[in-house]
């Protein structure tokens, strides 16, 4: 996570639905570190190239840890019909201020030939899905 990034500032008292008062009534989702999952559902995702992949449908948080585990990329189809939602390690997703979506070291045709699920299937229900994703990904996302 980037470090050179400004110190938070108090915008609002923490436990409270007030709105950003520097935003002309719109709730307070987003600061310099932190945004709200509804904000990053939807955000594009590119290749290294700046090609377009997909959209980050979702992302998994793991339970025990609290930490975000995958981004559920949305990829393919057309208007959401045939499309396939291919988990990513989020490790390997970086926010682009350029681009305005994250860019992940990928190949698309490696990334097609992922293991990935389709819309309402719930995959990660199956115990050895987490393990096919651990083992198509392997250490190329690993944490530095």
């Amino acid at each position: 996570m980037p470090t050179d990034l400004p110190t938070e500032r108090a915008v609002r008292k923490p436990g409270t639905m007030e709105l950003d008062p520097g935003a002309e009534g719109i709730a307070l989702d987003e600061t310099a570190r932190l945004i709200a999952s509804n904000k990053v559902e939807g955000t594009a995702v590119y290749d290294s190239t700046g090609q377009h992949l997909g959209s980050v449908y979702n992302f998994m948080v793991d339970k025990v840890s609290g930490q975000v585990a995958y981004a559920v990329l949305a990829f393919g189809g057309f208007l959401g019909l045939g499309e396939n939602h291919h988990p990513l390690p989020w490790r390997a997703l970086r926010y682009s201020t350029d681009l305005g979506g994250y860019v992940v070291d990928i190949d698309p045709g490696v990334l097609s030939g992922a293991p990935s699920h389709g819309p309402g299937e719930d995959s990660f229900a199956d115990p050895d899905y987490k393990k096919r994703l651990d083992d198509f990904y392997g250490t190329r996302f690993a944490p530095a």
